[in-house]
């Protein structure tokens, strides 16, 4: 049965994931946005091609994604108490989510500015755009659509890597089915923490489609 305290406790792990969720895609969308755009502009027919920086980051950002969350979380833990002050806690894992999903997110703005009708950034070089131009009043507009989708995607990843933090206390819904449904066999509350955790995706994607169709401007 749920009684005060254990609605409390969910209703705080819920707080405690959204907050992890979202501030983590804000640092990581400031670290990742730079990078992906890098990755367009710096390759052998971008804007202004650079091989050795674009093979650097493709490097990183290949390496970056490649490494499993949950090694990463336990990898960076001395990184974490310099930033954080602390290895445990919902703010603390922030960190750990930023660097795992920065890489992601990366791809994800490379792959939406890619998309972008080659024929609209001549048109914008044609009439003498500088790059700085191109990039963010042709470029990003033009992939706004995707790039929100992108987002959309992104949320829901980090908010599963949240979850997955609870492995090391990283609070949230994650560190309650640990606690609880794992370590002291509370099916019912497991249960719950996975039902809460699909119906936040699940909510999260719906209003990032919802504003991805609003904005695309092809007729369908």
């Amino acid at each position: 049965m749920l009684d005060n305290g254990t609605l409390t406790m969910l209703i705080d792990g819920t707080r405690d994931t959204l907050y992890m969720t979202f501030v983590s895609t804000i640092f990581a969308y400031l670290l990742a946005f730079p990078i992906g755009i890098a990755l367009v502009i710096t390759k052998r027919d971008g804007l202004h091609p650079m091989g050795f920086l674009n093979r650097i980051l493709d490097v990183a950002v290949n390496v970056g994604r490649s490494i499993p969350f949950l090694i990463l979380l336990i990898a960076v833990i001395p990184l974490t108490k310099i930033i954080a002050g602390k290895s445990y806690g919902s703010t603390a894992t922030i960190v750990p989510l930023v660097i795992a999903s920065t890489p992601f997110i990366a791809r994800l703005i490379e792959s939406s500015l890619q998309e972008v009708d080659q024929g609209v950034i001549e048109a914008a070089q044609s009439m003498g755009a500088p790059l700085s131009t191109i990039i963010f009043k042709v470029l990003v507009p033009e992939a706004k659509t995707s790039l929100i989708v992108g987002g959309t995607i992104a949320i829901g990843t980090i908010l599963s890597y949240s979850a997955m933090a609870g492995v090391v206390g990283g609070g949230g819904l994650g560190d309650i089915a640990i606690r609880y449904g794992y370590y002291r066999y509370q099916t019912d509350i497991m249960v719950i923490t996975v039902i809460l955790l699909v119906i936040l995706v699940q909510l999260l994607q719906m209003i990032g489609m919802k504003i991805a169709r609003k904005t695309d401007k092809r007729v369908i």
